[in-house]
């Protein structure tokens, strides 16, 4: 494999910077779905861990939504090993469907990335995604009502996950793939427009792209970048009131005197503490513990996931998990 070519050299570049950032005998773990864009960071890596000290290992995820799907998994361990590639992991995804088969897949997707890096004791787990995914997540929050940090998309990085192609596009990764003579997977479920994000990428960035003119992707992308400064600042700063505060017994006038920007995320903390399942909060909840703080007219109480119950009692908000879960 030559790895010499104008889009691989851009694309080992990317990896180089953060195999950089890694002590020697790293253990690194690469999530493949058979895609041009993991393909080509499988394939970008490799080329670059014969300068540094590290273990890869490859992993790919059955998700079994598909009848071929097993056969495909197969065909990618295949192009991993021409790549270059012995411990190859591959696991089928066991999945439940509770929110939809997209959120479904990706939670039972990531226990699969966490089992793997687990059984190899990596620390460090890099993943495909590219900007063109980025300014589809920033449309897809904009049709939502999405605040700050939903907006802001992907993170380079979050935890042990790394995604060094967030500032490349996907033509990028294609001609890598076709400079080294990978022949990569296209999914028929990324042409399926029942998908939400299908139809964004396939028709509303290209509208997008025909009547404001090109470089939206890019647009969208630096957006999603200033967009996460500004959400990690506010996070830290309610941070540092949460760090304050009884999360089950809150003064309202301690709320009453922070910006909303800040109270909300004080208030979504509070309720998770008390045991709302993380992620379950919308701002759609918040509304009517906001009320409590800015528009109190002696309301009832609040249920909310994971049983908790919110009131105002004596100018304090008071957050408790009931016995029974209710909705």
């Amino acid at each position: 494999m030559n790895g010499k070519t104008p889009a691989l050299i851009e694309l080992r570049s990317a990896v180089r910077f953060w195999f950089e950032k890694l002590e020697a005998n790293s253990k690194v773990c690469i999530g493949v779905s058979g895609g041009a864009d993991s393909l080509a960071l499988a394939a970008a890596a490799k080329l670059e861990s014969k300068n540094f000290v590290i273990d890869l290992i490859a992993v790919v995820v059955d998700h079994g939504i598909q009848q071929n799907s097993a056969e495909v998994a197969a065909e990618v361990k295949n192009k991993l090993a021409k790549i270059g590639y012995t411990d190859i992991f591959v696991n089928r995804a066991n999945i439940q469907i509770t929110d939809g088969i997209e959120a479904s897949a990706r939670r039972a997707r990531y226990k699969i990335f966490e089992q793997a890096m687990e059984t190899f004791g990596a620390q460090t787990f890099l993943l495909g995604h590219t900007k063109n995914d980025q300014a589809e997540g920033v449309l897809l929050g904009l049709a939502r009502g999405s605040g700050t940090k939903s907006l802001s998309a992907m993170s380079q990085v979050s935890g042990p996950y790394i995604r060094p192609f967030l500032s490349i596009d996907r033509e990028t990764t294609e001609a890598a793939c076709r400079e080294a003579g990978i022949e990569f997977w296209v999914d028929p479920h990324n042409s399926n427009e029942e998908f939400t994000r299908v139809r964004v990428r396939e028709n509303i960035l290209p509208l997008l792209e025909k009547e404001i003119g090109p470089g939206i992707v890019d647009a969208l992308s630096r957006s999603a970048k200033i967009l996460r400064e500004d959400a990690i600042a506010l996070d830290d700063w309610a941070d540092e009131v949460f760090a304050q505060i009884n999360p089950s017994d809150i003064e309202v006038s301690t709320l009453a005197a922070l910006p909303i920007a800040i109270r909300s995320r004080v208030l979504r903390k509070a309720i998770y503490a008390a045991g709302a399942p993380i992620g379950s909060i919308s701002a759609a909840h918040l509304e009517p513990i906001e009320a409590f703080v800015s528009d109190w007219r002696g309301q009832g109480h609040t249920s909310l996931p994971g049983g908790v119950k919110v009131c105002r009692i004596s100018g304090r908000l008071s957050l408790l998990q009931q016995e029974s879960n209710q909705p």
